[in-house]
């Protein structure tokens, strides 16, 4: 005879076998709401003499929560990006198990985001973590007007909006001090545009650097577009051309291309030219020589930004920007 297959046991057939409502059972499993010492240590004996363990999705039918977040990534990033984003998500995995938590990973494009609306509308997640964020923010105005609790992996100027970010405005202007001051005034600056707010702030703390520094800042040398990712030669041959002290990289993948030219043309680096990173990471870590940049710590951003919207889901009040530090690590490429 082939062996019964054991019934899952569900809220409802324990409050039958006890003779009490589903909602004293829930109440007994959450440990919320008023329930009886007595009443409550007979469904949780019931429970556990009939191997029931209650599950998240028990757990949250019993306190209304799905026990999912949602994680938005970009779906227009790079390969060279997947290294920040996958540090950044091991410290949002790690922080969410800790609370029996589970992870929806879900991609939105600047004006797309019809797979997070999707979501949402299905009641799949308790709340949402943004891991790009944008000067004009459609994921943003959703999630408001929703009312979903959230927060952001990057500032915003959007109002309200909880927000977890490496303080970059302030790294990259002591970075970029440290460059005057070594006596290299001209400095061409090289990113995408800025429509992506961390390259806004990190021009914004490029910008503080010169004023504070009492310099003037060449117009010309800055070179913000969408294309530099991909037409990086060209840039760096006209860049050459006006006798540039150095070269600062909004990022590691424009950087690592960067140096690709410089030795396609045998232009050496310190010597010819300095060459810096407002962003560090394994691309450029065996480099030679090695690229001075700025050092942030991509898992302790996810696993603060995990901690933040757990608290936020459970109503507790939280910072509205939290701004981690960062490391200026100089080396060979600014000697």
């Amino acid at each position: 005879m082939e062996k019964e297959e054991k019934k899952d046991i569900t809220i409802a057939d324990v409050a039958e076998a006890l003779g009490v409502s589903k909602t004293t059972v829930s109440r007994a499993i959450s440990g919320k709401g008023r329930i009886g010492k007595e009443t409550r240590k007979r469904v949780m004996e019931y429970i556990e003499e009939h191997d029931y363990k209650p599950n998240a999705i028990a757990k949250g039918l019993a306190q209304s929560k799905t026990y999912n977040i949602c994680v938005v990534m970009p779906r227009d990033y790079e390969v060279v990006d997947w290294n920040f984003f996958q540090r950044c998500l091991f410290g949002i995995q790690e922080m969410a198990e800790t609370v029996g938590y589970d992870i929806l990973l879900t991609m939105c494009q600047m004006n797309d985001i019809s797979s997070l609306e999707r979501i949402v509308a299905n009641h799949k997640v308790d709340g949402v973590i943004l891991m790009r964020t944008f000067l004009e923010d459609a994921q943003i105005e959703f999630l408001q007007q929703k009312n979903i609790p959230f927060v952001t992996t990057g500032s915003t100027n959007y109002e309200g909006v909880i927000q977890i970010d490496h303080n970059h405005r302030s790294a990259c202007r002591e970075l970029t001090s440290i460059i005057l001051m070594k006596n290299l005034k001209r400095i061409a600056l090289i990113g995408e545009d800025e429509g992506y707010m961390v390259t806004h702030s990190r021009l914004l703390g490029f910008r503080d650097a010169y004023e504070q520094q009492g310099e003037t800042l060449d117009e010309n040398l800055l070179y913000l577009s969408p294309e530099n990712r991909v037409r990086v030669d060209r840039t760096v041959k006209e860049i050459l051309e006006q006798n540039v002290d150095c070269i600062l990289c909004m990022d590691d993948a424009v950087t690592s291309r960067v140096l690709k030219v410089l030795r396609e043309q045998h232009v050496r680096v310190p010597q010819d030219v300095r060459v810096a990173s407002f962003y560090d990471s394994t691309i450029l870590e065996n480099h030679v020589p090695s690229i001075t940049s700025l050092a942030f710590d991509a898992k302790e951003l996810g696993k603060v930004a995990c901690r933040t919207l757990l608290d936020l889901v459970e109503g507790l009040e939280v910072k509205q920007k939290t701004l981690l530090p960062y490391e200026v690590v100089l080396k060979e490429s600014t000697k």
